[in-house]
């Protein structure tokens, strides 16, 4: 037995050598976000939007979406706001009308957002409309949102991700969490591929699409659960990158309890699981054929799962190769728990800085996110297990996660 303790201590080696090497790229990308962003200019108001709302039992949050957008400063004839009701068993239909959008209702079975968008798009494609933007019916939209995106689109962008912010950051710890979170996103992965001129991601709400990369792609053809990733994957497949549009302002009702937030993410990491077994291989030929950054850099984030399942086998391989120093069974348990519990209080205290960092970057200092930077470590680590359920078991079907709240985003107290 004496090549155990070697082999293990090879085994929690390698773990940490393949974690070290994707964490070094999303820090040298992270860190290119200290890059100002691309200023877009000002440019006359001359792009017809769609706006698509897929609704399922949104009756109750859907005015203040609806409110927003028909108070934006732009010309009304230039766009329209569309809500799609499917497996409806509320009034959303009839609140959508009652607000002022115009209401399409899906009239095929669907499993999945992307389905939804699919069906609204090949029944509105005929319009003329020059591109389509994408809001989830929780949300409340700046009122420039439009404008910049026009202003995007009209410097040549034809795929872009506006910024995502919370509207209950201070509800409760996740909530807190959840919001951190998607900070996170728009200041160091969006903001830092933009940085290194990569592509950003798109992130299923707040998003932008123009006619003409469609017509690139042959049409609305997301099949997978994500399909904010999936178009992001045919986009840069296509030679085209997501621009990052930090003044084009969403903001996202955030899970108020676990059970909510592990239904959310238990979604998006089967979705990245089903793009990623669908695009690596387009990616990797692609590649081949003629490197990119840009390719390299979507590669990576396909393969974020496989880093969550690196980082839990190499907890399990600390713990197991410090109980093989212990003299007794005792002993060895002793020193398998410390050797985990150093492991995760150290990556607790890196991710209570990163958020600590991203709040003061983003200006969202307050009092009352007390409880999501708290527990921000744990938001992370609760990620380990929900990755490995989904790679025994992905979910394929888009699962419910209810609003019954009207509120205003709630801002930074100064």
């Amino acid at each position: 037995m004496d090549w155990l303790f070697p082999a293990a201590l090879a085994l929690t080696g390698t773990m940490g050598v393949l974690m070290t090497l994707w964490g070094l790229w999303y820090m040298v990308s992270g860190l290119a976000c200290v890059r100002k962003p691309m200023d877009y200019g000002f440019h006359p108001a001359r792009t017809k939007f769609a706006v698509l709302i897929a609704a399922r039992n949104e009756e109750l949050v859907i005015g203040p979406l609806i409110n927003s957008l028909l108070n934006q400063n732009y010309p009304a004839d230039l766009y329209d706001i569309w809500v799609i009701p499917n497996n409806c068993a509320d009034n959303t239909a009839l609140a959508a009308q009652n607000f002022g959008a115009k209401v399409l209702e899906c009239t095929i079975p669907v499993k999945s957002k992307g389905e939804v968008l699919r069906f609204a798009y090949n029944r509105l494609r005929g319009r003329q409309y020059d591109a389509w933007l994408v809001f989830d019916a929780d949300n409340v939209v700046d009122k420039n949102f439009l404008a910049e995106m026009n202003n995007a689109r009209m410097t040549g962008v034809n795929a872009a991700q506006g910024y995502r912010d919370s509207k209950n950051p201070y509800d409760t710890a996740i909530s807190g969490c959840s919001s951190i979170y998607y900070w996170m996103m728009d200041r160091f992965h969006n903001g830092g591929k933009a940085g290194i001129g990569a592509s950003a991601m798109i992130g299923g709400t707040g998003f932008m699409v123009t006619q003409q990369l469609l017509d690139k792609l042959g049409g609305w053809c997301t099949e997978t659960i994500s399909e904010d990733l999936e178009i992001t994957a045919q986009a840069v497949l296509a030679g085209e990158r997501v621009a990052y549009v930090p003044k084009a302002i969403t903001y996202d009702e955030q899970p108020i309890t676990w059970e909510q937030s592990f239904t959310q993410r238990r979604r998006w990491t089967s979705g990245t699981l089903q793009v990623a077994q669908e695009y690596l291989p387009a990616l990797g030929e692609s590649q081949a054929n003629r490197p990119r950054l840009t390719l390299f850099d979507l590669e990576a984030t396909l393969l974020l799962p496989a880093y969550q399942l690196v980082a839990l086998v190499g907890l399990v391989c600390t713990a197991f190769t410090a109980a093989l120093g212990g003299r007794t069974l005792l002993h060895a348990l002793v020193l398998a728990a410390a050797g985990t519990l150093g492991n995760i209080a150290w990556a607790a205290l890196t991710a209570t800085v990163a958020a600590g960092i991203v709040v003061t970057l983003e200006d969202k200092w307050d009092r009352r996110l007390w409880k999501g930077l708290c527990t921000y470590w744990l938001f992370l680590l609760t990620w380990l297990p929900i990755t490995a359920i989904s790679v025994w078991k992905k979910t394929t079907v888009w699962e419910e996660i209810r609003h019954t709240r009207t509120m205003a985003p709630q801002l930074p107290g100064r």
